[in-house]
């Protein structure tokens, strides 16, 4: 197996340095920042540790190679996919693990497409430092059967979602919307709670509630259930954004809250559904596509 790495960051170190530990004996990278004085001895030392061989160019790791894994930051994805493409041959899988936008990773598809090589959609979804080559990945484009092929082998944990890139990192970046809004969300509850000097009353609150259930029964309740008391639910909110203000708490999530509940408000779901709760959420996120 010959596997290269364009960029050689937190993720191409991580995931070097587990397949390094299954016998992946020739691994190759390029870094534009290994011959920068003050990062050039980290990533390195990162290379030796991993077993990796620093090239001194793109080129010289497309060499030969079966699989490359482009792991640059997201903004940079489409442009190191035009620099690469000379590069690319037709038995080449072309793995980006970048969080560029479905829209950008379909334009990448389409670079790697047109000079012959197969595109995968890689989006991993849990810490690397933890999981390392194990990381669960999901994976889209139409190189992702021979990606799980080759690289299984190894220990890897890759799921296939679909032929179509960008669906993979569709599914990472929508996850994102609870993984990172939670804490903002987090924060300002429990800089609330402190302030109030409440905090293990409603940690202890909150516990109970939460771990009753599994998320999905949690998730399903609350959204069903504020679609029939959205607009109760609403002025609850404003009583919590006016207690802070009075804190001079900032009140952000609160307030993203409470307008996201007050559309759901003027759906009237308690009208259609006669008070009756629905039975899933997707009743209710589909009364909001037939609202725009």
């Amino acid at each position: 197996m010959h596997l290269g790495f364009i960029g050689f960051g937190e993720a191409a170190f991580e995931l070097a340095s587990g397949l390094n530990e299954q016998g992946i004996q020739k691994m190759m990278a390029y870094d534009p920042l290994w011959n920068v004085p003050e990062y050039s001895e980290f990533i390195r030392n990162r290379a030796k540790v991993s077993n990796v061989i620093m090239l001194a160019s793109i080129e010289e790791v497309l060499k030969d190679l079966e699989i490359v894994i482009v792991a640059v930051p997201a903004d940079k994805a489409l442009e190191v996919s035009g620099q690469l493409m000379s590069h690319v041959n037709n038995s080449l899988v072309y793995v980006d693990v970048s969080a560029a936008n479905p829209n950008i990773k379909k334009q990448i598809a389409s670079n790697v497409s047109a000079s012959g090589g197969k595109f995968v959609d890689a989006a991993m979804m849990g810490p690397l430092p933890v999981y390392k080559h194990k990381v669960p990945i999901l994976a889209s484009g139409d190189g992702t059967d021979v990606f799980i092929e080759r690289m299984s082998g190894y220990g890897m944990n890759i799921e296939k979602v679909s032929e179509i890139p960008g669906e993979a990192t569709a599914a990472k970046l929508i996850r994102s919307i609870y993984m990172k809004g939670v804490v903002g969300l987090y924060i300002e509850l429990l800089e609330a709670a402190h302030h109030f000097n409440v905090e293990n009353l409603v940690i202890d609150s909150l516990s109970e509630t939460i771990n009753g259930r599994t998320f999905e029964e949690t998730m399903n309740r609350l959204v069903t259930g504020t679609s029939l008391h959205a607009t109760r639910r609403s002025i609850e909110l404003g009583g919590t954004i006016d207690m802070l203000e009075s804190a001079d708490i900032d009140s952000s999530m609160s307030k993203a809250a409470k307008a996201k509940i007050e559309k759901l408000a003027l759906l009237n779901l308690k009208e259609k559904y006669h008070g009756e709760k629905p039975v899933h959420w997707l009743q209710v996120i589909e009364a909001f596509k037939v609202s725009t």
